[in-house]
């Protein structure tokens, strides 16, 4: 890739690469997804990253790959969940960034907060310098269609955390961009941009698994990112 196309990633907030795993290796994720280990809600599972198979994944060579080419410099894997949408177990989600880190002990400074405990781990809402050092990337274990609700993002909208009310405006007559996705693909973005999805229209599962990088897992002295 040359400078001009990292750039030009950089920029929008997000990236595509299709065929990054195969079916087969979807349908293995599914069945270890699968497993009573796995404490299932009905739109998926947190703190994945405590599974073995799951953790291992998130180091897995083309994901790294993945991770250095839009970001630039090597990434750690701290935090993995799995969403899962489809006819039974359905839901729009309403334009917003991904604010709240996993933390090793609450921060209280400017900037971070309010905090609040998921299933035994403490999230943190952190600014935007912090959230700078985060990429996701997401593992479509099924197709993303127009019909299965899937993620809409505005490009190039990912410079800083926003207030409630900085959102509806900053969207407001900018482009959306539907992400269909082939089983097997991959999104990279940035947890800033602004991303919805809508309600799904066919009873077809749409299963993502959603890990989260950082550039380390210490962001600054005292602030440390849980595994999660």
């Amino acid at each position: 890739m040359n400078t001009n196309e990292h750039e030009r990633i950089r920029s929008a907030g997000f990236y595509i690469k299709e065929n990054v795993f195969s079916e087969s290796e979807c349908e293995r994720l599914v069945e270890i997804l699968s497993c009573d280990n796995v404490r299932r809600s009905r739109a998926g599972a947190r703190n994945l990253m405590k599974i073995g198979a799951i953790s291992e994944l998130a180091f897995d060579k083309r994901l790294l790959a993945i991770a250095k080419l839009v970001f630039g410099k090597e990434l750690v894997p701290y935090k993995a969940t799995l969403f899962e949408k489809s006819g039974k177990a359905n839901w729009l989600v309403a334009w917003h960034q991904d604010t709240a880190l996993p933390l090793e002990t609450d921060v209280v400074a400017i900037g971070w907060g309010p905090s609040s405990k998921k299933q035994g781990v403490n999230f943190v809402h952190a600014p935007t310098w912090a959230l700078s050092k985060i990429l996701a990337l997401r593992i479509h274990l099924d197709a993303s269609t127009s019909l299965n609700g899937p993620l809409r993002v505005i490009p190039g909208s990912h410079s800083r955390r926003l207030t409630d009310a900085e959102v509806d405006f900053s969207r407001k007559g900018k482009p959306e961009i539907e992400c269909l996705v082939g089983k097997g693909g991959v999104i990279a973005m940035s947890p800033l941009i602004l991303h919805a999805s809508s309600k799904a229209v066919t009873d077809e599962p749409r299963r993502v698994l959603h890990i989260e990088y950082a550039t380390s897992l210490e962001l600054s002295p005292g602030v440390t990112l849980a595994i999660a």
